[in-house]
């Protein structure tokens, strides 16, 4: 009987600890990261698919060729033995390898290529044309330019373009220079060994397939069971399909709203933005698969299992979904000043105020606030910006630190130039307001938001 309440409590914890972690990441990034991270689902999980399916894809960056000759049919065999790292003695490849394993997250991608080339027999000329490929690339690490383009545009001889490419090729991460998603799985596949699989027979000769998830037909087509199949797939899902992304800064990664209040009439309405997460759903073909296919207990069980972590990850959105609703209503009531009135509204409100109203944990409140923006009538603002601190007014009414600030800001600007209040007169004026505070507290806010004190401040 011990036996088996300890097999239950294993096989309980690991399905819960999947999920908790799926839910908690879902809760706590913004849009545009929940919008990575289902997109990574998709690659991962083949029995999600996007609505609509016509236009499903596995990332922006898996677009169908313009043609079935886009990849040439001898990609492979025309990788030539001119400088790469085939020939070098295992002492060199060793010193490379932790070379690679070594370099510092900061590297840019350039500097990573160009160190790694010099394990290479490249000529100068060569490494010029190098340097000028690298400066093609696309974000996605693509040199998506024909190569007799970049030949004429560089004004280097065609044979040293060509022979940089070679290099660049072959230089980590597996798969920068290629020319589109397509050869640059192939290729990550190629360093691995792994030429004759089926995952890349999959991408070479049926990728229209692979990016709608095609199993039934890929499995028809290639007269193999859809298990082998599932398994190629998840091969391909560890592939990197933009291997330049990773080494682009962030800091420029645009700020929307998770969320969005207006007034309409008398009444206030919360509006979620949805426009950058992905529509998913578990796909009707695995379920008549399970329903009507003869399945060994192997492919049954594992097609039951994707679909139990794909119903985790929509559980996980709806309840972030509801959740970032729920808390965006309960700072209209609990803000409700700021939104008529703007900053100078802004009420002390803490996470755990806001916790025990919506009956949550205030864990939940911090990662569903965290990485957010709300648009307002008054300008965009960090879900966090409505949770300050008070301090208490005569009437024992609480005013947020925000609110008290501004006031200062106001009435320093209204201050006479040759004559500017000092930390001790802005005391009285804010008494008169019903707000008492010290003068150490003044200065203290004043040099927090960047007021200069009062000898600074006069104007001759």
């Amino acid at each position: 009987m011990t036996t088996q309440n300890l097999q239950q409590q294993q096989s309980q914890t690991q399905v819960f600890i999947p999920a908790l972690g799926h839910s908690l990441e879902i809760l706590q990034v913004s849009a545009l990261a929940l919008r990575d991270v289902i997109l990574k689902e998709l690659e991962s999980n083949p029995v999600l698919e996007e609505l609509p399916l016509e236009t499903f894809s596995l990332d922006q960056t898996f677009s169908p060729p313009s043609s079935s000759n886009q990849l040439e049919e001898n990609w492979n065999e025309d990788l030539p033995t001119f400088p790469t790292f085939d020939n070098y003695s295992a002492d060199v490849l060793q010193k490379r390898q932790h070379f690679v394993e070594s370099i510092a997250s900061e590297k840019s991608l350039q500097e990573l290529i160009m160190d790694q080339a010099k394990f290479t027999s490249a000529s100068p000329e060569e490494l010029s044309a190098l340097e000028f490929l690298i400066g093609s690339l696309d974000n996605k690490g693509f040199l998506p330019t024909p190569i007799e383009d970049l030949i004429k545009l560089s004004n280097l001889p065609k044979k040293t373009v060509e022979n940089a490419l070679i290099i660049l090729k072959h230089c980590d991460p597996p798969g920068i220079g290629s020319k589109d998603v397509q050869e640059c799985l192939l290729i990550q596949l190629e360093s691995q060994g792994k030429t004759n699989s089926l995952a890349t027979q999959i991408i070479k000769d049926h990728f229209p397939l692979l990016l709608r998830r095609r199993i039934r037909e890929l499995s028809n087509k290639l007269h193999i069971s859809i298990y082998a199949i599932l398994e190629a797939l998840d091969e391909i899902a560890t592939l990197d399909p933009t291997p330049g992304r990773k080494f682009l800064e962030d800091n420029n990664r645009p700020i929307v709203a998770d969320a969005s209040v207006e007034k309409l009439g008398d009444n206030w309405i919360v509006t979620l933005n949805n426009e950058y997460i992905p529509k998913i759903q578990i796909s009707k073909t695995y379920k008549e698969i399970l329903a009507k296919e003869e399945l060994s207990i192997e492919e049954k069980t594992y097609i039951q299992d994707k679909m139990r972590s794909g119903k985790y990850i929509l559980n996980a959105i709806e309840q972030r979904q509801k959740t970032i609703e729920r808390i965006t209503y309960a700072l209209l009531d609990l803000q409700k000043q700021f939104f008529e009135k703007g900053s100078s509204g802004l009420q002390s409100l803490t996470m755990s105020t806001l916790a025990n109203h919506l009956q949550l944990h205030e864990t939940t409140i911090g990662r569903a606030v965290a990485n957010k923006f709300l648009a307002t009538p008054h300008g965009l603002f960090p879900y966090r910006y409505f949770f300050t601190s008070g301090i208490l007014l005569a009437a024992e009414e609480k005013i947020s630190s925000t609110a008290i600030k501004k006031s200062i800001l106001e009435i320093i600007k209204s201050e006479p130039q040759k004559k500017p209040y000092s930390d001790q007169k802005i005391v009285e004026i804010l008494s008169e307001k019903n707000i008492n505070l010290s003068r150490r507290t003044v200065a203290k806010y004043r040099e927090e938001i960047g007021i200069l004190s009062t000898n600074l401040r006069r104007r001759y």
